[in-house]
């Protein structure tokens, strides 16, 4: 998963940006607000609310208005009037200064799995001879329905939501198997091919390399 964090102590920001990384996250790093602001689109944004170029409500508030990237706000305030702000601002959630390293990354996994949560989804989806019925969690090829696995079906389905377009193996771990741990991907790539194997055709689910997985289009 790319996360950008947005932070302006140099030794919290390497701390973090070690910790991120151990967890499998590539970590892009701004220490100011026009920094943030700049930075390409990513999958999460860590801000700190104490920038020194701009006040981190007003980062938050624009950085909602781009795009409904997840946000975690980070601040040393614990007043729950600026909790109140960040969060009203568009932030997903928000941890207080100090912190743990084991509490941050489950903040992320539990605003990652909301963001996922909340991806439009689409009643069916047809690819050719493939047809996903998201609602009936049914699967059919060629006519003939195939079954799937529990874990299979919320696979193929995290793809289908988004046809042709690339779906992250951060974002399916997330989805599917409600972590973003890298350890998993070993799990990802287990049940990629015994989906292609079942659907009969590998082409269904094509290889985005260094990225993740999507669902082939016409």
């Amino acid at each position: 998963m790319q996360v950008l964090l947005v932070e302006d102590d140099l030794r919290v920001a390497a701390a973090l940006e070690t910790a991120l990384r151990q967890h499998g996250h590539e970590v892009t790093r701004a220490s100011t607000a026009a920094e943030a602001l700049a930075a390409a689109p990513v999958d999460l944004v860590l801000l700190d609310l104490g920038l020194p170029d701009r006040d981190g409500i007003e980062v938050c508030r624009e950085l909602r208005a781009r795009s409904e990237v997840a946000i975690i706000a980070v601040t040393a305030r614990g007043e729950e009037r600026e909790r109140v702000l960040g969060l009203r601002s568009g932030a997903d959630d928000y941890i207080t200064k100090p912190f743990g390293l084991a509490e941050l990354q489950a903040r992320i996994e539990a605003v990652m799995r909301r963001a996922m949560r909340a991806t439009p989804s689409r009643p069916s989806v047809r690819v050719g001879g493939l047809e996903v019925d998201l609602d009936a969690r049914r699967v059919m090829v060629a006519g003939r329905e195939i079954t799937l696995t529990r874990k299979e079906f919320e696979l193929l389905a995290a793809l289908a939501r988004r046809p042709g377009h690339a779906v992250t193996r951060e974002q399916l771990l997330a989805e599917v198997w409600r972590t973003t741990w890298r350890g998993s991907l070993h799990t990802l790539e287990v049940h990629v091919a015994s989906l292609r194997s079942k659907l009969g055709d590998p082409s269904y689910v094509q290889t985005v390399r260094g990225v993740g997985y999507r669902l082939r289009t016409e």
